[in-house]
């Protein structure tokens, strides 16, 4: 995969690649992330990016003419689609995320400022994409956050093949709670399943956690999610056992 990052700030999104799986998955040369800095483009003495809003109003807009340019520059070397990560645009989910992964090059525009000028969205901007409703300074976290949710979903990237499709969202269910030793904390035991070595069994109570969190935490997901019989008396199972429980704690 062949990102790269059209950014003010490349040495922010460059903070991505030096920990962790995209390290790793750079090192092995499965992903190779470029940048490009529009403000090589600007023209004027003080290299200058932003410029006053058509209409007037606060704030500054990044300018059009050197950010155009580099944009036009970087599509010579990357045929990706373009992605301007934008409030405006799309959530990012899992189920996108998988998408992108499916391309071989990708092409990540940050904005900054008040953002860019519409034309340019209109021009070259192939997709946006949000990764929540709130306003950042730029779109340099979301950048790295695509990097990253994009990375370990290529082959060979993690360490267990399978650990991509027992990630939280991955059948988009809530991931189930995870237990390591020691077996006792402040009283607090491993559920006995985990330790029985029954795979059938431990499977089976994975899912009903899975589908009891997301019950618990995010009920918006389950609502779109269309269940099994087998998942809907697993989730019922649950729902009996947390009340249960919930009484008895009460």
């Amino acid at each position: 995969m062949q990102f790269t990052v059209l950014t003010l700030f490349p040495e922010l999104v460059q903070a991505v690649t030096h920990h962790g799986i995209v390290r790793r998955a750079v090192e092995q040369q499965t992903v190779t992330v470029d940048y490009c800095n529009p403000r090589d483009y600007a023209t004027d003495v003080h290299r200058t990016v932003d410029d006053r809003p058509y209409g007037g109003g606060p704030g500054m807009v990044m300018k059009s003419d050197c950010l155009l340019q580099a944009i036009r520059d970087v599509r010579q070397k990357n045929a990706g689609r373009l992605i301007y990560l934008s409030p405006q645009g799309a959530p990012l989910t899992q189920a996108k995320a998988l998408e992108f992964a499916q391309a071989s090059a990708l092409i990540l525009l940050c904005g900054r400022y008040e953002g860019i000028d519409e034309r340019i969205i209109q021009l070259e901007v192939d997709e946006e994409c949000s990764i929540g409703d709130y306003v950042l300074s730029g779109g340099e976290l979301g950048a790295m956050v695509l990097i990253d949710s994009i990375t370990r979903l290529l082959p060979g990237v993690l360490g267990h093949e399978d650990s991509a499709e027992q990630d939280s969202f991955a059948e988009g269910l809530l991931d189930c709670p995870h237990y390591t030793r020691p077996e006792s904390i402040d009283g607090l035991e491993v559920p006995a399943v985990l330790k029985s070595g029954n795979h059938a069994a431990i499977a089976r109570w994975r899912k009903k956690q899975m589908l009891g969190a997301t019950w618990l935490k995010r009920p918006d997901l389950l609502a779109k999610k269309d269940l099994s019989a087998a998942e809907q008396t697993l989730l019922n199972e649950f729902r009996q056992e947390y009340k249960v429980s919930s009484e008895v704690i009460s």
